[in-house]
């Protein structure tokens, strides 16, 4: 087995306590997150070789996030240092009807600044077999855009598995620079993970009969957006993410998988929310994980959304759980009972 390859940004996160909103903060606690660091993370939890490739500044905030991505196994050998600042975000939790919010303090970044002769891909994907980024990535920066694709053409030409998250951002690009950019991008991948919104904002198509501001999804509707994304981009697979945002506390969550041929759907989790900022990203790393491990596409599948499903219960950016109790709910034991 190769090893998995992830590239994108690392954050700060600023939050204030328990539900309080901005306003009423006192104290923010601190932790780091990111979309591919939080894919990182969990596959280094489930014993796969992940490496996350970024550029952190030197000073003791960029050692922290490094030295954070090394506590829970990651490997950081890849990572430049330079620039001078870590982005940050804030992040406000939402509760029954009032949403979260999050604030990005992202600009000028050592990733945004990163120039290409910081990453020789040859060497990064030497032995890889799997490189996993997201939308974010390239919306950082149009220097970030150029890297992201001379990654995507350096793993291609050396047999890599590209997969990738759209993750949609609005406050980091428009939908008309998101679709032209990414749609580049993504002639070089294998895989696209997508939201319920995300086909619909960088490619413009769009699932009919789906209201997601009243939790309203039309499996049918999804089929055939699959269904376009793979034979748009010659694909080997394509996952959708589904989730009925019922209010900010109460999600239902689910999953579909396209591999050309058959549509794959997963059982439903009816969840109450205590923390939901990464569970895309615990929901990609799940897929990977089950695709490099030699799992079926519905058994990926499970294990992916049974990934996420967990994710929603834990605090922060990263998946903190373990492949048994990953492989637990999945097989279908979800009564939470206390484990003695």
């Amino acid at each position: 087995m190769g090893k998995i390859i992830t590239f994108g940004e690392i954050m700060l996160r600023l939050a204030p306590q328990g539900y309080d909103r901005f306003v009423q903060a006192k104290e923010f606690s601190a932790v780091y997150g990111g979309g591919e660091a939080n894919v990182a993370v969990s596959l280094a939890n489930y014993g796969k070789e992940v490496y996350f490739v970024t550029k952190l500044p030197k000073h003791e905030i960029g050692q922290c996030a490094l030295n954070e991505l090394r506590r829970f196994g990651v490997s950081t050998d890849y990572i430049v240092r330079g620039g001078e600042r870590l982005g940050i975000y804030y992040c406000e939790k939402g509760a029954s009807q009032r949403p979260s919010k999050v604030i990005y303090d992202r600009a000028r970044s050592s990733i945004s600044e990163a120039k290409s002769e910081d990453f020789n891909w040859k060497d990064i994907f030497k032995d890889a077999e799997w490189f996993h980024f997201t939308g974010i990535t390239p919306a950082l920066s149009d220097t970030c855009a150029e890297i992201t694709l001379e990654a995507v053409k350096a793993a291609k030409e050396l047999g890599v598995k590209i997969s990738v998250d759209l993750n949609y951002r609005k406050k980091l690009w428009s939908t008309e620079k998101a679709g032209r950019v990414m749609g580049e991008i993504v002639k070089y991948c294998d895989v696209i993970i997508a939201n319920e919104e995300d086909a619909e904002k960088v490619f413009g198509i769009k699932a009919e009969e789906t209201d997601i501001t009243n939790g309203s999804l039309n499996e049918e509707g999804y089929k055939k957006v699959a269904e376009q994304l793979l034979n748009r981009f010659n694909l080997q697979y394509v996952a959708i993410t589904l989730r009925e945002s019922f209010s900010a506390s109460h999600n239902g969550w689910s999953g579909m998988l396209y591999d050309g041929k058959d549509f794959f759907t997963s059982k439903k989790y009816d969840i109450q929310i205590v923390d939901r900022v990464g569970g895309g990203d615990s929901f990609g790393a799940g897929l990977i994980y089950g695709l490099t491990s030699g799992m079926g596409s519905q058994e990926s599948l499970e294990f992916a959304v049974a990934a996420s499903c967990l994710k929603h219960s834990i605090e922060g950016d990263f998946n903190l759980v373990s492949l048994e109790e990953v492989t637990t709910l999945a097989q279908g034991d979800g009564s939470g009972r206390v484990q003695r």
